[in-house]
């Protein structure tokens, strides 16, 4: 019995506490909001608005020294019943915040994003064409595939000069009787 009360203790302190950190996640994205950057461009999607009178809401692009929404850059959302979006592009980097108000007043969510400066272009270095001339040393001397007949007489040759010069010195080892 001791040990089923130690492991019950155990598993509560472990839920209480992972509780604060699953909460602290929640508030910190935003229930109805993803927000999302691409270079210089900022965009966000939300399922949370309805659509009333043809609108479904405005998104709010705040700097760090705005404190309202009416003081950032706003967009019109569009979309569908399943997904709303809106985007800012030429967003110059720095933190900004991102706030969803739909038509009927409520807001979807509020989430800071931060838009990075955009790599330089690297210079790349492109191969030049090799030479015509010369031996190609990667492919053993030969830049050519050559024949089943070429390759035969080169072997040929080959094989004759061999016995040509094996008879030869063979003869010139004999003595010579006159």
């Amino acid at each position: 019995m001791r040990n089923s009360s130690s492991v019950l203790r155990s598993g509560l302190t472990v839920a209480v506490a992972a509780l604060p950190l699953a909460l602290a996640s929640a508030a910190v994205a935003g229930p109805g909001i993803s927000v999302s950057t691409t270079g210089s461009t900022v965009s966000v999607t939300t399922s949370a608005c309805t659509q009333i009178s043809g609108s479904w809401g405005t998104a709010s692009l705040l700097t760090s020294s705005q404190g309202s929404f009416a003081q950032g850059r706003q967009v019109t959302l569009s979309g569908t019943s399943t997904s709303q979006s809106a985007a800012w592009s030429n967003v110059s980097p720095g933190t900004y915040t991102v706030i969803v108000i739909c038509s009927d007043g409520t807001t979807a969510g509020t989430q800071s994003v931060v838009v990075s400066t955009a790599p330089s272009p690297s210079r790349s270095v492109t191969p030049s064409a090799s030479p015509s001339r010369g031996v190609m040393g990667g492919v053993g001397g030969s830049s050519t595939d050559y024949g089943t007949v070429t390759l035969v007489a080169g072997g040929t040759l080959v094989a004759s000069g061999l016995l040509g010069a094996a008879w030869y010195l063979r003869r010139r080892n004999k003595p010579h009787r006159l």
